[in-house]
């Protein structure tokens, strides 16, 4: 078993509203929700890395109060500013991303509006638990993204971020033998929650399975624009 490999990059189901009002093909959105702490931003850091230099790209945050997470990918100069806007919710983070998206929609569509034409556009959400999901008419797919030093019984536990996200990462797979949590045990119980969704195990201080989860956004895209 390779835990660091995506065992399916079949696309996701792509949201209907594909078309901008002038008729051209607007940008793919993928949502990336998950617990506080589990390395959302990080990943979303590593994926502009990844991919800026063949994609067009933007990003939308999601806080509650504040524009941390912003803040941190302009510091990390991961993309342009202009490339990088805030929500602020002001309320729990499943209003803003399920709910209620107005306020993400306009951010994605002023992205678009200013620095597109753009390929891709992450929305990250603001820290939450294992029911956040995006609404479908926000995104186009969803990665839920969590952490070894969360526990190994979390994939057990499911809940609709770890069974329905159309790609499931484990996160900090290196802190796994400080923190006891057993890397096969969680990957067979995701797979007995997720069946044939793809999950990759990933390090971001390694390195590892970053390449898989930017292979598994690739795969999305090209579906998007074939």
């Amino acid at each position: 078993m390779h835990l660091d490999h995506t065992h399916d990059t079949t696309p996701a189901a792509l949201g209907a509203d594909a078309r901008r009002p002038d008729g051209a093909r607007r940008a793919l959105r993928i949502g990336l929700g998950g617990p506080v702490g589990s390395g959302k931003t990080a990943t979303v850091a590593a994926l502009c890395r990844a991919l800026r230099e063949e994609l067009s790209l933007a990003v939308v945050t999601n806080d509650i109060y504040t524009c941390e997470d912003a803040e941190f990918l302009l510091r990390e100069a991961v993309l342009p500013p202009e490339r990088i806007t805030a929500v602020e919710t002001g309320a729990c983070p499943h209003t803003a991303i399920r709910d209620d998206i107005s306020a993400n929609l306009e951010a994605v569509e002023d992205l678009e509006d200013e620095v597109g034409p753009l390929d891709l556009i992450l929305v990250e959400s603001g820290g939450d638990n294992l029911t956040a999901t995006f609404s479908k008419g926000l995104v186009d797919a969803q990665i839920f993204v969590i952490d070894v030093a969360g526990g190994d019984d979390i994939p057990r536990k499911g809940g609709p971020g770890v069974t329905t996200a159309d790609l499931l990462v484990v996160n900090k797979t290196d802190l796994a033998p400080y923190v006891g949590s057993d890397l096969d045990r969680m990957a067979a119980d995701a797979k007995a929650q997720r069946a044939e969704l793809p999950v990759v195990f990933q390090s971001l201080r390694t390195g590892s399975g970053v390449q898989d989860v930017a292979a598994w956004v690739r795969a999305q895209l090209a579906a998007w624009t074939a």
